[in-house]
């Protein structure tokens, strides 16, 4: 879901790799750019292609965020239009008790009246403005028999329950519309952004195009880079652990002295065989989904958003995660990225508007943003300041 992003206020962010006319079709803000039919920009108000892309890469982290609550949203509505659906059959089945009780209540009074009681006692209940009012009319309440006694008890129960499950009924249906406009706001909001991105992508020039594509592929070099050093710190981090346990070993101390690092960082960085098993079905569900298109609100199996991909990954190895990158993140145990291990999901922005499955070596598979398909990608796509957190689902 790699739409699911805000605006930040650091500065340009290292983009995801992208072909040239995927990059282009993120400049939501070409509008920004000389109304003129120049190739280049003029020399005086215009913008520079990197302000013009922080510009779209802005607008895409925007539709993200919507995308995100376009989410929560679908699944707020789901679970509260199945509570309101459960409890209308709830309120349809106390009616018809109601009924039955209502039923059986006159049956009493029509007996009473063909043996010639002056007031049938039941009709005088069933008149009553309230059952209260009847029930304090102590010497009536002599007169009845045991089983007329559980009748009126039954009846006046099911009137209780019947009208306070009513009560809740409408109020869930309240909740429900309010969820629902929350659903088409989201909505609206995620296509308006992608409207705008589609509009101005048409007036970009050719020119623009490839300079725009030149300054992806720096960008894209340099989040390849760092991922190499990233990877080279894990290897060194894990060599540096074996030597350590081999000399406990040697020593024959059960746990050694332990550097600071040792009780902190060893355990997330080795996680149990039964992780890496299950991280493993992850993966290769992720990777049997490269190429398949993003789709905002997507969760399989022709296309994803990030959420979803994710999700759908770790389901694939009987481990449940939410359906939002919000509480996806909450779902494990928060790891340094130093030592993220294959399986790790990899969240982005102070939103948390995205996320990734990392593979190891400073890389990751993710759903990245419309038009674009499901890809390896440097965890350093956007810059290392992007990253958010770590986190261990299982």
């Amino acid at each position: 879901m790699a739409s699911h992003r805000k605006p930040r206020s650091t500065g340009t962010r290292v983009a995801g790799i992208r072909t040239p006319a995927l990059a282009t079709a993120a400049l939501t803000s070409v509008a920004l750019l000389s109304q003129t039919a120049d190739a280049t920009p003029s020399d005086d108000d215009s913008p520079s292609l990197e302000e013009v892309e922080k510009k779209v890469d802005d607008l895409y982290r925007q539709a993200g965020s919507a995308t995100e609550k376009y989410n929560a949203a679908k699944e707020k509505t789901a679970k509260q239009r199945k509570r309101v659906n459960t409890l209308l059959d709830d309120v349809a089945q106390r009616t018809q008790k109601l009924n039955e009780a209502r039923e059986e209540l006159g049956s009493y009074a029509s007996a009473q009246y063909r043996t010639g009681a002056a007031i049938p006692q039941t009709a005088t209940f069933l008149l009553a403005d309230s059952p209260q009012d009847y029930f304090d009319q102590n010497q009536l309440m002599s007169r009845l028999t045991g089983r007329q006694k559980d009748a009126v008890d039954d009846y006046v129960t099911q009137q209780s329950e019947t009208m306070k499950k009513r009560r809740e009924a409408t109020e869930n249906l309240k909740t429900l519309t309010e969820s629902q406009n929350d659903l088409k706001t989201a909505k609206a909001t995620v296509q308006k952004k992608l409207a705008t991105a589609r509009e101005l992508l048409s007036e970009l020039t050719a020119e623009e195009k490839a300079r725009l594509a030149a300054i992806e592929k720096k960008k894209q070099e340099e989040a390849a880079r760092r991922a190499a050093e990233l990877a080279k710190q894990q290897a060194a981090e894990r060599e540096r652990q074996e030597r350590e346990q081999a000399a406990q070993q040697q020593s024959g101390a059960g746990s050694g002295p332990g550097a600071s690092s040792g009780g902190t960082t060893t355990k997330p960085s080795a996680p149990d065989a039964s992780y890496g098993t299950a991280a493993e079905k992850a993966l290769a569900f992720a990777r049997a989904q490269i190429g398949k298109p993003y789709v905002w609100g997507a969760t399989g199996p022709g296309s994803y958003d990030c959420s979803g991909l994710t999700q759908a990954a770790w389901k694939a190895a009987d481990v449940t995660l939410p359906r939002t990158t919000y509480d996806q993140v909450d779902a494990g145990t928060t790891v340094p990225v130093s030592q993220a291990q294959p399986g790790d999901l990899v969240f982005f922005y102070d939103d948390l508007s995205h996320v990734g499955l990392y593979i190891g070596n400073g890389m990751m598979i993710h759903a990245p943003k419309p038009g674009a398909y499901v890809r390896e990608e440097s965890i350093y796509y956007d810059g290392e300041g992007s990253i958010h957190s770590v986190v261990r689902p299982a």
